[in-house]
């Protein structure tokens, strides 16, 4: 048998093998969108028994155009290595939940609305390392925005004159410590704080990887500019 007909013989098992595979996937299987927040919609596979238990492909966009997550789901847990992305398409971390590690995390974005800060004083020769959400420093910080609704009404409020700032506390053991909001609008004269309860978080939003300075693990902030939406809730720049 001639070597191409043998390939393209080949090609065609593969093809087909991947088509009665997806056949029987969608037959157990339906496609789900939910909205993240104002500015992502998160696309998924669920089981069609129980259509809270993700199983497939995710996938999470920006402005519906903009991948900013992909991966994979086993009976609701992540699995293998997920991509995570900036609004502008870069790659800002690939991570294993096979093996819960970090393959990739890109450079610190002095420009990106997210910060951090050390309790400690530090020197010029100090080696520090940033505190690290699987996730990356958009789509892993995405439930620190979700989780927030102002207290009051804002349909009479125009609240393009609200700025905030999510705060989250790292312990060295890499555990959400605290968690705060400061909101200001000067027009209003509003200017306040908001504590929420650490434990209204899942588990897994609580994990981290601690910050170190110089070699030791340390207690470190997380600093998110976001604004807020007509509907009092938060969203990133």
């Amino acid at each position: 048998m001639p070597k191409t007909e043998y390939f393209v013989r080949k090609l065609i098992c593969i093809l087909l093998a991947l088509f009665f595979f997806y056949q029987c996937f969608a037959q157990d299987s339906v496609e789900r969108k939910n909205k993240l927040s104002d500015s992502i919609i998160e696309s998924f596979w669920a089981l069609k028994s129980n259509k809270d238990v993700k199983q497939g492909l995710y996938r999470a966009l920006f402005k519906h155009r903009t991948l900013i997550a992909t991966g994979n789901y086993n009976n609701n847990k992540k699995i293998g290595i997920w991509n995570f992305y900036k609004p502008n398409g870069l790659l800002v971390q690939r991570f294993n939940y096979d093996t819960n590690k970090l393959i990739f995390e890109s450079a610190a974005d002095t420009l990106y609305d997210v910060h951090y800060l050390f309790d400690e004083k530090l020197n010029d020769s100090d080696v520090v390392t940033r505190p690290v959400k699987a996730g990356g420093i958009y789509y892993g910080m995405v439930p620190y925005l979700g989780i927030f609704q102002l207290p009051f009404e804002t349909f009479d409020i125009n609240t393009d004159n609200f700025d905030a700032t999510v705060e989250l506390l790292i312990s060295p053991l890499g555990r959400l410590a605290d968690y705060k909001v400061h909101v200001t609008a000067p027009y209003y004269k509003f200017n306040q704080t908001f504590n929420l309860d650490i434990n209204l978080f899942d588990e897994a939003d609580k994990q981290f990887t601690p910050a170190t300075l110089n070699g030791d693990a340390v207690l470190s902030r997380i600093i998110i500019r976001c604004y807020v939406t007509g509907t009092g809730r938060l969203d990133f720049y």
